[in-house]
């Protein structure tokens, strides 16, 4: 996938690329999005280079726990007081942008379209 050294999410967790912190811990940040698609938009991104969740193992399942029961704290924080929505884009498929596992949370004060159509 991209190098460490080459990723724009690690170059954030450095401080080499500046970001408006929401959250940061030994393990993890959170960060606004600078392209927000929504009045609460921002991901949190493991500090330790992870290019995806189909590459997560076993010794992820405790700080991805500790990400997702964050989430809703700092969602509401944010903003997002009345739901928000999580999306972990995987792979190509997936529409992974950057190859550096993160979660987008996204929220606001009116509802979010869907995100596959109804039939």
């Amino acid at each position: 996938m991209v190098a460490k050294s080459d990723c724009i999410f690690c170059k954030i967790v450095a401080g080499a690329i500046p970001s408006r912190k929401v959250y940061e811990d030994d393990d993890m940040l959170a960060f606004h999005d600078i392209n927000p698609l929504a009045p609460v938009h921002f991901m949190m991104i493991l500090k330790d280079h992870v290019d995806s969740l189909a590459t997560v193992t076993d010794a992820h399942a405790a700080v991805l726990g500790r990400m997702m029961a964050k989430a809703g704290r700092l969602a509401r924080e944010q903003g997002a007081t009345d739901g928000f929505r999580t999306i972990v884009n995987t792979g190509r498929i997936g529409r992974q942008d950057v190859y550096h596992l993160h979660i987008h949370i996204i929220g606001g004060p009116d509802p979010l379209p869907r995100m596959i159509a109804k039939d």
